[in-house]
């Protein structure tokens, strides 16, 4: 009988192997469809590798998201992603997790000076790039033009990095207004109606997202100020319906969201195994207009 149950245990499963890995996320915002798409390539992804995904999401709250992260720690879970509300702010909820000895993946947005394992993220300093050499073209190389930004997190200072630098080859393009729209339409509104009233010379607009591009629509057209031009960041479906429909807002640098999920869980599952990964991940873009829609949808 004894040797039987020897056997029995022998062959029983350890533990550590047989254990289904456990990943906490906490999203910056369900509400935006950009961290809807994130969230599907996340699932799809740790479906595959049988890893079960515990998601919540912020709402743009820093205190809902360290709350988050600290339920993580206490139920163990075996790594975290986090798509920051405050690159800085976040530092906190990353120490913690660090002393339990839990592994921090960055996902879309940094954590600036945290100790986390990986950021995977799309190349925003090339997307912002890719917007100022659009917006420099369809002014002719010169006029006055406006960032709607968010300078708190850092994939728009990213953005706004790469933007400012491929504008700088234009001397005759000034940035007369960068103010803080927070990532919203309603706020986004707001400000841009504020720089209209400064500015009434005022010739192109960079928005840091969608909602950003498309408040300052909303303040555009409520100015009737049709010979402004706008460019975006996200190419969500209502900046796409608005390209189409021949608004001001021209172009939008595009992202693949659902690939920064997946590419994020692959990173993961390399830690889990042992091998180094990259500090940092990124994840291509490209920009769309009028014209290159038009042809993907007549494919």
């Amino acid at each position: 009988m004894s040797i039987i149950l020897l056997l029995v245990c022998c062959n029983q499963p350890k533990q550590s192997e047989s254990k289904t890995k456990t990943i906490g996320v906490t999203l910056l915002a369900r509400a935006h469809i950009f961290y809807r798409d994130l969230e599907e390539g996340l699932k799809t992804e740790a479906e595959k590798n049988g890893y079960e995904l515990i998601i919540t999401s912020a709402d743009w709250d820093l205190g809902k998201q360290i709350s988050q992260m600290e339920d993580f720690i206490s139920r163990k879970v075996d790594a975290i992603i986090v798509c920051p509300v405050d690159s800085r702010g976040i530092n906190f909820g990353v120490n913690e997790a660090n002393k339990a000895g839990i592994p921090v993946f960055t996902a879309d947005i940094a954590a600036e000076g945290s100790n986390v394992v990986a950021h995977i993220a799309s190349d925003n300093f090339r997307g912002g790039q890719l917007a100022g050499e659009y917006l420099a073209k369809l002014l002719n190389g010169k006029g006055n033009i406006a960032i709607i930004d968010q300078p708190a997190i850092t994939s728009v200072i990213d953005r706004v990095a790469g933007f400012r630098e491929a504008i700088s080859k234009y001397p005759d393009i000034k940035v007369v207004a960068d103010v803080n729209g927070e990532g919203v339409r309603d706020k986004a509104l707001i400000v841009t109606t504020d720089v209209l009233q400064a500015n009434p010379g005022l010739d192109g607009i960079f928005g840091i997202n969608d909602d950003s591009a498309l408040g300052a629509l909303g303040a555009v057209n409520q100015f009737n100020r049709k010979e402004i031009v706008i460019i975006g960041y996200d190419a969500t479906p209502p900046a796409v319906d608005a390209i189409l429909n021949g608004s001001q807002l021209k172009a939008d640098v595009v992202q693949y969201p659902k690939k920064i999920g997946s590419k994020t869980i692959e990173v993961i599952k390399d830690h889990f195994e042992g091998k180094v990964v990259p500090k940092v991940v990124p994840v291509e873009v490209g920009i769309v207009d009028k014209e290159s829609l038009q042809k993907n949808s007549a494919k």
